[in-house]
């Protein structure tokens, strides 16, 4: 598994070498810092810890982890061998090329309070003929058991949420400005962290 955490910076179009215009969403990768080695015997399993970003300030256990290096945001990515990497190394926007699949994760866009309508779906009462439940949620349990049952769908918090997408393809990689084109759009806002990774 290779990835890199990134910043989304904005959509476009680009034109394919058919013709087809597609929509791309563009991410800006600088190169990430390797943080942390994990290794079988010591954690119990293999990866490698990514810092990317400059951080303003830090707490005096986060500067005894990084010892030195610099990072705004630490990302973990699993490996199979952890000795290809050493603290301290660079990995940058050339590990991917144009047709590679990616795994991204991020942050989608927080909503706010919302209803069972927009939050779940849930269909509308009737809109006339007297009725006064246009948008309420209706019965939330039976009348023998005096509670609500738990993970029962109401309204509340809506996004905000971590949103992993699966098979997005690599359109355009600029290494020059450090920044890649993917097919579709990504959750969350301009500006936002993620994590993209791509299967070796």
């Amino acid at each position: 598994m290779v990835g890199l955490i990134a910043k989304k910076s904005g959509m476009s179009q680009l034109v394919l070498d058919n013709g087809d215009i597609v929509g791309v969403t563009w991410l800006s990768v600088q190169p990430n810092t390797v943080v942390q080695i994990k290794t079988l015997a010591k954690e119990g399993y293999t990866a490698i810890q990514l810092g990317a970003g400059q951080a303003k300030k830090s707490t005096k256990p986060r500067l005894g982890h990084l010892q030195k290096l610099d990072a705004k945001i630490l990302k973990e990515i699993k490996v199979d061998d952890p000795s290809l990497y050493q603290r301290g190394d660079k990995v940058d926007v050339s590990v991917f090329q144009v047709g590679d699949l990616l795994t991204v994760t991020a942050t989608s866009k927080g909503k706010g309070f919302a209803g069972t309508i927009r939050r779940h779906n849930f269909k509308s009462g009737p809109g006339g003929h007297g009725h006064d439940h246009h948008r309420q949620p209706g019965s939330i349990g039976a009348m023998g058991m005096a509670r609500v049952n738990p993970g029962h769908r109401m309204s509340g918090h809506l996004g905000d949420d971590q949103v992993t997408m699966k098979n997005l393809r690599v359109v355009a990689v600029d290494q020059e400005l450090a920044r890649l084109a993917v097919r579709g759009s990504i959750p969350g806002n301009n500006k936002n962290w993620i994590l993209i990774k791509k299967h070796a």
